[in-house]
């Protein structure tokens, strides 16, 4: 030992050991649970969602093989019936009955158009839909009654 040197007489310095990762600090803990938490209700949320609107993906379908069945058969008057049909059950479904059961004609028209126009759509239902029950509505275009079907469907708002 040298005297004049007072560091010399320390001993080396020691370096901690690192901290573990495992177990982690109770804020890890937590962040963690309310992670999970916001995850399954996230899942929750959409899965109810998923399930509530089963009725406009089966109401799509439905609209997509009449449209089809008319490319083979042509007739306008059965087509636009059975595309009512869907319309209204699916209009009875997420609209109050009193409402909507006793539309026909040009009023069952607006209504279906007034669905659009709450959606934001540029597309209008065609006045074919107007003479569904006329014994010869005239020719139909399938692709607009396709695009507004699908559009209405997708986007209407349930009151109920």
């Amino acid at each position: 030992m040298n005297p004049q040197d007072p560091l010399a007489a320390l001993h080396p310095l020691r370096t901690p050991e690192p901290v573990p990762w495992w177990p982690p600090a109770p804020g890890w803990w937590l962040l963690a649970g309310l992670l999970l938490a916001a995850l399954v209700w996230t899942v929750w949320r959409g899965w109810r969602h998923y399930r509530s609107n089963r009725y406009r993906r089966t109401a799509r379908q439905a609209v997509q093989v009449i449209l089809a069945r008319h490319a083979g058969h042509g007739d306008s008057a059965r087509t636009l019936g059975e595309l009512n049909s869907v319309l209204k059950a699916v209009a009875l479904q997420s609209c109050p009955r009193a409402e909507v059961a006793s539309l026909s004609g040009e009023r069952w028209r607006s209504f279906l158009n007034a669905g659009l126009e709450r959606a934001r759509s540029p597309l209008r239902f065609p006045e074919a839909v107007a003479r569904a029950h006329a014994p010869d509505p005239g020719p139909i275009d399938s692709v607009a009654l396709q695009r507004c079907s699908e559009t209405w469907l997708r986007r209407h708002k349930r009151v109920q």
